[in-house]
């Protein structure tokens, strides 16, 4: 959404993507969240459910880990592994830099570095923000903020399957435009199922969707930045 087709980031665009994000947050918890919330919940079913499973971090991680264990593997069956420097001494920043060499075209690498980038940022949000989670407004009428807070039940901003998600399905559509459709209409599945299984407010979702986004487009452009060129 803001990187160019040279991989640049379009600024401006995304100067104006952070004070739309954050009017709407803003809306949101003055206004929208409740009600929103209220009526979300009417949809709430196990194919939702399971969306929390199957579309967390951690599983985004673990994935594209294996797929990037097994890529490296492929690739070196088919050219050995370097160990050695120019001296013939074994150097662990040689093996390092071989096997970034090998993977470095892969979309697991893409994937990854975008999902744990953004996991990060968004934890670190989550921990600063203190947002009570909607359970409480279901069962106690209370809302508020609590920060800094490291405890589940108050890391209700931003949606880490959302920023998770987000990040690994915008990347994908990055690097395969013909399915970014399909890509960007499950992240915003994923996104409003948090909201519909009552885990989070529909502004978390807002504000890790946008967070996603962003850590994707800068992932990609840093990536291209440094020589890893994608192979269509």
């Amino acid at each position: 959404m803001f990187l160019t087709k040279d991989n640049k980031i379009k600024w401006k665009w995304l100067g104006w993507g952070v004070l739309s994000t954050a009017i709407l947050v803003f809306m949101g918890i003055a206004w929208f969240d409740k009600p929103l919330y209220l009526f979300l919940r009417n949809f709430d079913c196990w194919l939702f459910r399971s969306f929390g499973a199957v579309f967390s971090a951690e599983m985004w991680i673990t994935v594209s880990a294996i797929v990037l264990v097994v890529f490296y593997i492929k690739k070196a069956i088919n050219s050995k592994p370097r160990f050695r420097d120019s001296k013939n001494s074994v150097s662990i920043s040689v093996f390092f830099k071989d096997c970034w060499v090998k993977v470095r075209n892969s979309y697991a690498i893409f994937v990854l570095t975008s999902v744990v980038g953004a996991s990060l940022i968004g934890w670190v949000l989550k921990v600063f923000i203190g947002r009570a989670r909607p359970v409480f407004y279901e069962a106690l009428g209370m809302t508020g903020f609590f920060p800094p807070s490291f405890d589940w039940a108050f890391n209700s901003m931003p949606s880490g399957h959302t920023v998770a998600s987000f990040a690994g399905l915008v990347m994908l559509g990055l690097l395969a435009p013909r399915v970014k459709w399909f890509t960007w209409t499950l992240a915003i599945f994923i996104g409003l199922s948090r909201v519909c299984v009552g885990a989070h407010w529909l502004t978390d979702v807002i504000l890790g969707a946008f967070v996603g986004m962003v850590v994707a487009d800068f992932t990609k452009a840093a990536l291209k930045h440094h020589g890893a060129d994608v192979l269509n």
